[in-house]
């Protein structure tokens, strides 16, 4: 089959959605289907960011990304077979006749609702949510619209479900984990005293609280030592503590290294589609204290593989990170459940399911 992924942008930066569409084009393209993936440079209803910082902000990531478009695509291996496609627009007449079409977000969907049946079988996968993404009203309308919606969590199914989708039009694929570049190279007792975090200046991050969690056990440890990765951000945010080593923008063969040195990771979101940090994490062996963030229920079982605590309550995240920095077979415990669930979610999983919902045979469903 042709199949096109059509993303609102290209990004020189590691994005999750993106991830989702870069790991399906190559799983798809490994099994023989001639796969696309279109990053536009202008699409309609881009939210217009307030204030003179985040506009300087927003102008200089949109040229870093416009510069890294004409170099390709660096922080993310593909497949030779998947074709790289740089637009103006996606409409219509930019975008490659298919068997299959995928939106990757909702203001790509307003473009593929309109497109003719020479583009194929339009299909949303659904991996936004509000209100830090878009307006709910927002989301909703183009959750009824009459594409296929594929969720990425159970999350997420319930939103598009309590939105009015009828459910003939909406299944649930939760994504996976790519085991190539997030596999354990240490053991797990072999490690540190040391904690990972992702930082981030979108809200949905909840990375204040993280912040504020980890200074709380700082001072109960003080030879706790503090990682922080930031894919947005490239210089080191000013309210970063001088005992935190800040990495900024990494490799991902860089961040299995740090996560794989690391004992504990912090996944302090508001909210998460899936909630790939906390997962790549696990994958290389670190037990995991997070929020209670949505997507995140997908794999994350409190006291049996993680402990959880409640979006915005940096004073319970830092209780439970320091049981994981006090007890060590709780520590290990969590780690190896951890390693163990997040092995079943694995891409050809995930792409198995997809190829079936979109094949010829999968159009009964």
């Amino acid at each position: 089959m042709k199949i096109n992924f059509i993303l609102p942008f290209f990004s020189a930066r590691p994005i999750g959605g993106f991830k989702v569409a870069y790991e399906y084009a190559n799983h798809l393209a490994r099994r023989g289907h001639t796969v696309s993936v279109i990053h536009p440079r202008f699409v309609r209803n881009t939210p217009i960011p307030n204030g003179l910082i985040n506009k300087l902000r927003t102008f200089v990531t949109n040229t870093q990304n416009r510069a890294a478009s004409r170099s390709g695509l660096k922080w993310q291996p593909l497949e030779k077979d998947v074709r790289i496609l740089h637009v103006s627009e996606p409409t219509p007449d930019q975008v490659p006749n298919a068997d299959v079409v995928f939106a990757m977000s909702w203001q790509t969907a307003e473009y593929v609702r309109e497109y003719p049946s020479e583009k194929g079988k339009k299909c949303y996968i659904v991996m936004d949510f509000y209100p830090w993404i878009a307006s709910k009203d927002e989301l909703e309308k183009s959750w009824n619209w009459p594409l296929l919606k594929v969720t990425i969590s159970g999350w997420l199914f319930d939103k598009v479900r309590k939105a009015g989708c009828p459910e003939a039009d909406v299944v649930n694929i939760p994504i996976g984990i790519n085991f190539d570049q997030f596999r354990l190279h240490n053991g797990l007792s072999d490690r540190g005293k040391k904690l990972t975090m992702l930082y981030s200046s979108s809200p949905s991050k909840g990375s204040n609280d993280g912040l504020e969690a980890i200074k709380i056990c700082k001072e109960k440890h003080s030879d706790l030592q503090v990682t922080l990765f930031g894919p947005s951000m490239r210089l080191r945010p000013a309210n970063i503590p001088s005992w935190a080593e800040y990495k900024g923008n990494v490799l991902q063969k860089t961040l299995t290294k740090i996560l794989n040195d690391s004992r504990i990771y912090v996944c302090s979101s508001v909210a998460e589609g899936f909630a790939l940090p906390p997962a790549e994490a696990m994958a290389c062996g670190c037990a995991v204290a997070a929020t209670a963030c949505g997507g995140i229920r997908e794999f994350a079982d409190d006291h049996i593989n993680i402990l959880l605590s409640p979006p915005g309550e940096p004073h319970e995240l830092a209780s439970n990170i320091l049981r994981l920095l006090e007890d060590e077979s709780l520590r290990l415990k969590l780690a190896k459940a951890g390693r163990e669930t997040i092995s079943r979610f694995t891409w050809d999983r995930a792409t198995n399911s997809l190829e079936r919902l979109i094949s010829p045979a999968g159009e009964s469903r």
